[in-house]
């Protein structure tokens, strides 16, 4: 049965994490409302500072959400680690405070970031808005919601490429249904990659056809949360150019460089 139950957490701010390029399945209601779909699961959260109302079951929250949002994690520590004298990396972890990383799908993520290149956050979420209404399942929440759940490999992998390029993918489409047929055809084991390190995931996903060193990163930052990953984009690529000449210090920060990549990514875009 949904509850409205009310968390106070520090380090979190669901309007971050909805800008910051990680979820693309993430709704701005208003009056700092937002809605969630993740897991074939439907969340709307609302708050306050640093209260929070999850509008769910209890079950829900503590078998599923707690562990989605990475709220067991204390994010403040990763800010202390920052060393004093880097005050570029300071300012970004500042600004970007309530992000984190969170649990997201390997399915979904791997379909989600072969959609996402050479494109931009609103366009992605309508293309895969666009997939998730054809090829998903129409659901309904307790209060009467409907949502669509997101395609499942199989869906994809039959769907005709026309059809596809008709939800707005493009190029993509080619991407994306030989890398669902891979899935099906067992050229690749989503579950063997899920308990795979960092280095091995990497590797495997760079066989998935259009996937390349980005894209593989992102899916183990944001679906496998290795926080060793650190995806670099344009924007990341010109940051540590401009601010990191002899290298990032990863050696520094080897637990949660990909923590860092996102603070980085969100003040080159909201600075």
């Amino acid at each position: 049965m949904e509850q409205k139950i009310k968390i106070q957490l520090e380090n979190f701010e669901i309007a971050q994490i909805h800008r910051s390029g990680q979820c693309f399945r993430m709704e701005d209601l208003g009056e700092e409302r937002f809605g969630i779909l993740a897991a074939e699961k439907y969340l709307e959260i609302c708050q306050h500072g640093q209260e929070c109302e999850f509008y769910c079951s209890r079950e829900d929250m503590e078998g599923f959400w707690k562990d989605y949002f990475d709220l067991q994690t204390d994010y403040g520590k990763f800010i202390r680690e920052i060393d004093e004298k880097d005050q570029y990396l300071a300012k970004a972890a500042r600004l970007g405070q309530g992000i984190r990383i969170l649990h997201q799908d390997l399915w979904e993520m791997i379909v989600s970031f072969l959609i996402s290149q050479q494109n931009n956050i609103p366009r992605i979420r309508r293309c895969i808005a666009n997939i998730c209404e054809r090829y998903g399942e129409r659901r309904q929440n307790s209060q009467g919601r409907t949502y669509d759940t997101f395609p499942r490999p199989e869906a994809l992998a039959e769907a005709r490429e026309e059809d596809l390029r008709d939800c707005n993918l493009g190029y993509r489409s080619r991407y994306i249904k030989k890398t669902a047929r891979m899935v099906m055809d067992g050229e690749i084991s989503l579950e063997a990659v899920r308990n795979m390190k960092y280095p091995e995931a990497r590797e495997e996903l760079l066989k998935l056809y259009g996937v390349g060193e980005k894209v593989a990163d992102c899916i183990c930052l944001f679906a496998l949360h290795q926080m060793e990953a650190f995806p670099v984009d344009t924007h990341i690529r010109q940051a540590l150019e401009k601010h990191y000449p002899q290298g990032f210090p990863f050696d520094r920060y080897k637990d949660c460089s990909g923590v860092m990549q996102q603070y980085i990514f969100y003040y080159e875009l909201f600075q």
